[in-house]
């Protein structure tokens, strides 16, 4: 056996140079059976993968995440695993189908390397290969512009273009985005035909608004058109679940509408912040460099949130801002003394109450460093009026009574300091208290009769009380809780279908604009 190894070995070398025994890699065995071809049974990885590699380097710049896809060609080593998975089964095919229709939702097919992917599937099925050579930059170009495209269409489809919360300053609801983990989900699907049909936006209002696109026509940049495309990126991005039963105020609309099960529960007016100053960036600048409070652009748009209502409170006190003391509280103190007072305006200092807050020398004070907080107590003159619902949220805002019901006569609503004005606060609150003791409870605070009629001795008392002149009634606010947080989102929408009629609300706030924008250069 020893006198016979040198000679074997010489022979097994040779054979192993011959590629006798070499595998053929899944991809090529694929092919071959694919076409009833031999030829792709000479297919050898070694050389695949050095083609592979200089074709993903080249096109990495041009690719939305190339650091993830290199990632996971190098855990895979650098095996074409979509076109090994999809490409006998018709799946490629499907995913360049779907792409050529991508205008549908508003987007140009390219922007998902349609040209390319057609291209490539055209000349593999082609089958006219004269070598095996011929073929690897083929499969490599297939593998990885078909990764490309799946990835960015699932991306904009199923999460929209762009991530609000880094477009706009003022957008406080949590948005689900695409990450690796989802990516990589995404590349190792097994049913690629299943995952493009589940990734469709399906809610009537998205699919009112293609229909709507569709039948735009050559006018598919017009100013129509852009308002159908950005609110359709709004209904495409993955915002909490409000739930079968939810309020929504949409800012363009100037109303607040309660939804359970699809019905409304009650639909009214509502009045929003203003819109920021023209120019505002501009002024912005301005102010930074002076630092004078006259500089300063005004911006109270309401912000976009979510959130939970929670509670109420009934004859509310009003904490004034320090932006409206500055600005206004401010003024009307030094052109009338009496002002504060007559308006039940209390004044604090360190913590501490101002006994005698007409009597300060508001011209010692500089606006910019004013050391006071200002509260105005509960009753009739009091801003929120009789009703506060109480919502967590970092900014302050809040859904309120008025004491100046004028403003929703107007057209252009836009005229808060931010928080949200509703028109029947009465009928709000006993939609949220759901009790009808409770409701009783709150009208009476309000000096209305109960609606239960067997508490109307207690009401009596209860107007006695505040009607004493030698016991002086002094009015709290009292709160009310709900029984299950109800949400709540503050929405801007500008385009959607009431009951098959298209509805177009003007861009109040600019945000159409600004979302186009940013939208407009993947379209």
């Amino acid at each position: 056996m020893k006198r016979l190894l040198p000679i074997l070995f010489p022979f097994l070398l040779l054979i192993s140079s011959c590629n006798w025994f070499k595998e053929v890699p899944e991809v090529g065995t694929m092919l071959a059976t694919h076409f009833n071809n031999k030829l792709y049974n000479k297919f050898d990885t070694a050389v695949y993968n050095v083609v592979f590699k200089k074709h993903l380097d080249s096109l990495a710049g041009k690719f939305s995440n190339p650091k993830l896809l290199t990632h996971f060609y190098l855990v895979h080593n650098l095996e074409p695993k979509l076109v090994n998975r999809y490409f006998p089964t018709g799946g490629l095919d499907t995913l360049k189908d779907y792409v050529s229709r991508s205008e549908e939702h508003g987007f140009n097919p390219d922007n998902f390397r349609y040209k390319q992917l057609s291209a490539l599937l055209e000349s593999l099925n082609a089958n006219k290969f004269k070598s095996i050579e011929e073929v690897y930059p083929v499969i490599a170009d297939l593998e990885l512009n078909a990764a490309e495209s799946l990835i960015k269409y699932n991306n904009y489809l199923y999460y929209g273009v762009v991530n609000p919360r880094k477009v706009f300053s003022r957008y406080y609801v949590p948005v689900q985005r695409p990450d690796s983990a989802s990516i990589n989900k995404v590349l190792n699907t097994d049913n690629l035909r299943k995952l493009l049909e589940d990734i469709q936006p399906k809610s009537e209002q998205y699919i009112a608004l293609q229909q709507v696109l569709a039948s735009e026509g050559p006018d598919r940049n017009g100013a129509e058109a852009k308002t159908i495309r950005v609110n359709m990126e709004r209904l495409r991005w993955k915002i909490p679940e409000l739930g079968e039963e939810y309020v929504e105020v949409n800012i363009p609309d100037f109303s607040l509408t309660w939804f359970s099960h699809q019905d409304t529960l009650t639909h009214m007016k509502v009045c929003v912040g203003g819109a920021r100053e023209k120019d505002y960036a501009e002024k912005l600048k301005a102010y930074a460099k002076s630092g004078r409070l006259d500089d300063k652009p005004k911006n109270h748009e309401t912000p976009i949130l979510y959130s939970k209502l929670n509670s109420i409170q009934v004859n509310p006190v009003w904490n004034i801002p320090v932006s409206i003391a500055q600005s206004e509280i401010y003024w009307q103190a030094v052109k009338d003394p009496y002002y504060l007072s007559n308006n039940n305006i209390k004044v604090y200092y360190r913590g501490k109450e101002v006994r005698d807050p007409d009597t300060i020398q508001w011209n010692k004070y500089p606006r910019e460093k004013l050391p006071f907080q200002f509260k105005q107590g509960s009753g009739e003159g009091n801003a929120l009026g009789k009703f506060k619902f109480i919502f967590d949220n970092g900014s302050s805002i809040y859904l309120h009574d008025t004491n100046n019901k004028s403003g929703f006569a107007r057209a252009n609503r836009a005229i808060s300091h931010g928080c949200v004005r509703v028109e029947k606060p009465l009928e709000f609150a006993q939609t949220m208290v759901k009790d009808k003791y409770q409701f009783d409870q709150l009208r009476m605070e309000v000096n209305l009769p109960p609606l239960d009629t067997t508490k109307m001795d207690v009401f009596r008392k209860k107007l006695a009380k505040k009607s004493d002149t030698v016991n002086v009634f002094q009015l709290k606010p009292k709160w009310f809780g709900v029984k299950k947080p109800i949400p709540l989102i503050i929405n801007y929408v500008t385009a959607w279908s009431d009951h098959g009629a298209m509805q177009f609300r003007p861009d109040v706030y600019g945000l159409d604009e600004t979302l186009w924008t940013a939208m407009k250069k993947f379209m």
